[in-house]
């Protein structure tokens, strides 16, 4: 297991939530022994979808693959989308993991980076 890196030790913690949608990404499976704790994750707006204002994927870095991961639950989404529409760079880490049949149940916590001086 590969610890946390230590830039987002001094992260304020906004959310911690399940990644929506696992079960409907493709090739989860061959990807999912790459996933660790403490991983650090990307959040991209998704402001052009169809089926959620608020959307926010979840991808690993782009040095990690871009995998897609999900979504942040849509009842939980709409601060963190209206942050990263404000500019503001928040990410993500894994902070739990397991299966469950067949979905891969990811907990994260979704950070703002400590911008005092």
């Amino acid at each position: 297991m590969k610890p946390a890196p230590a830039s987002s030790a001094t992260a304020l913690v906004l959310l911690e939530c399940l990644v929506a949608g696992t079960t409907h990404r493709e090739n989860l499976k061959q990807h999912e022994p790459g996933l660790y704790l403490g991983q650090m994750l990307r959040l991209v707006r998704e402001a052009d979808s169809k089926y959620d204002d608020w959307a926010v994927k979840v991808l690993t870095t782009a040095a990690e693959g871009d995998v897609w991961l999900g979504y942040l639950p849509d009842v939980r989404n709409e601060t963190s989308a209206r942050l990263l529409d404000a500019g503001y760079g928040l990410t993500a880490r894994i902070t739990h993991k397991a299966w469950e049949d067949e979905w891969l149940q990811l907990e994260i916590e979704v950070l703002l980076p400590d911008g005092r001086a």
